[in-house]
């Protein structure tokens, strides 16, 4: 009976150098498989999207309000090498409800260079990267990737009817909060649309400093505190809500300061700080606010360790 047993063993089970050629030529073969997908997916991602990756490039170059498109990709790249140690190689596999999800995509960038719809072609960037990854690397793969995949998201242009939507309320809380500052320092301003009158000075409140790019970076950060905190969901919804009126005081404060420059020094300096220094300064100084209302927070609502009865009854003092 013993010796039947061993005549029908297949060779795979006979002994343990037979097991591992092999399942490590398997290995071999897979991870061969998996390079060559990532590579495939790389190549067809700049040659689908190559025209629409150079019009974003410009757009960074040329509009001050989304230089910070040119972090985006490093961050994302950070933000998957400090997830590392949760995904392993045997979680990488196949899965074709990926393809599924690229057909989809093609079918959706085919209408919208149709119908002229640019900012979906745009936007369909992360969702055709979501759709790879899961395709060549699989389900696991894909959730371990996702806040790196979504962030990228902070790259795209924001379309110009949503990017009016958004200017033009965010132009006239700066104009207004800007011009009560003013007055409460002494100075003799009047708010007409969105200029400020300083005496014989006009402070023109455009578009570009409506305070998006200021909006768009600290939104940035805020994703990044909420994907690594270990605070509770409600503290991590109160950190995104906090990024927009940090945002509003941080426009106003370079407003003002832009105002105080006109009154006593020259419109030359206030001028270069408007649109040189404040536009590199600013962002900074957005997030040294957000650092202090996060630490404001902690400070506010401490973590507290709980303690069952039995043990405080055996602490002793």
């Amino acid at each position: 009976m013993k010796t039947k047993t061993k005549n029908v063993r297949r060779p795979t089970e006979t002994s343990d150098g037979a097991t591992a050629e092999p399942s490590a030529a398997a290995e071999a073969i897979d991870m061969r498989w998996l390079v060559a997908g990532g590579v495939l997916l790389l190549l067809a991602t700049l040659w689908s999207y190559w025209p629409l990756l150079v019009e974003m490039v410009g757009q960074w170059i040329s509009q001050p309000d989304y230089s910070h498109g040119f972090l985006v990709i490093p961050v994302a790249l950070l933000f998957l090498w400090m997830r590392r140690a949760k995904l392993s190689l045997a979680d990488l596999r196949p899965n074709w409800c990926g393809a599924a999800v690229l057909v989809g995509l093609a079918l959706a960038r085919t209408l919208a260079s149709i119908y002229f719809l640019g900012p979906i072609d745009a936007w369909t960037l992360p969702l055709w990267l979501m759709g790879g990854v899961w395709l060549v690397f699989g389900t696991r793969c894909l959730w371990w990737s996702l806040p790196a995949i979504a962030f990228l998201w902070f790259m795209i242009p924001i379309p110009f009817s949503a990017e009016r939507l958004m200017s033009v309320p965010l132009q006239r809380i700066a104009t207004k909060a800007s011009t009560e500052i003013l007055v409460t320092l002494g100075q003799p301003a009047l708010a007409e649309g969105n200029t400020i009158w300083l005496g014989d000075n006009q402070l023109g409140v455009e578009e570009a400093c409506s305070g998006i790019r200021i909006l768009i970076g600290i939104y940035a950060l805020a994703f990044a505190f909420v994907l690594f905190s270990r605070w509770s969901w409600w503290q991590k919804g109160l950190a995104l809500v906090a990024a927009l009126p940090i945002a509003i005081v941080a426009n106003v404060t370079r407003i003002v300061v832009t105002g105080l420059l006109y009154q006593y020094t020259s419109s030359d300096a206030a001028h270069r700080f408007m649109h040189d220094f404040s536009g590199l300064a600013m962002i900074p100084f957005a997030a040294l606010l957000f650092w202090l209302f996060l630490l404001y927070v902690d400070r506010l609502f401490p973590e507290v360790e709980e303690v069952s009865s039995l043990e405080a009854s055996q602490v002793r003092f």
